[in-house]
């Protein structure tokens, strides 16, 4: 799925990220570790991996959309 980085901080490398519908999904230091990321501005597009569904989706991944 993909997304565009919304929010992000750098001391705890967490942040949130808006689905192409405008809705906002959070994620954590477990998340952004996982796609091997160093830093996100918001902005970028992102490719992210979810579990769970509607008020319970969690954001387990995150990586830069390259084409």
């Amino acid at each position: 799925m993909q997304a565009t980085a919304y929010t992000y901080d750098p001391e705890t490398r967490s942040g949130s990220v808006l689905l192409d519908d405008g809705t906002p999904l959070e994620f954590g230091a477990d998340a952004f570790d996982a796609g091997g990321l160093r830093l996100l501005r918001p902005g970028q597009r992102v490719r992210i991996e979810v579990t769970g569904a509607g008020e319970r989706r969690v954001v387990t991944f995150l990586t830069l959309q390259t084409l």
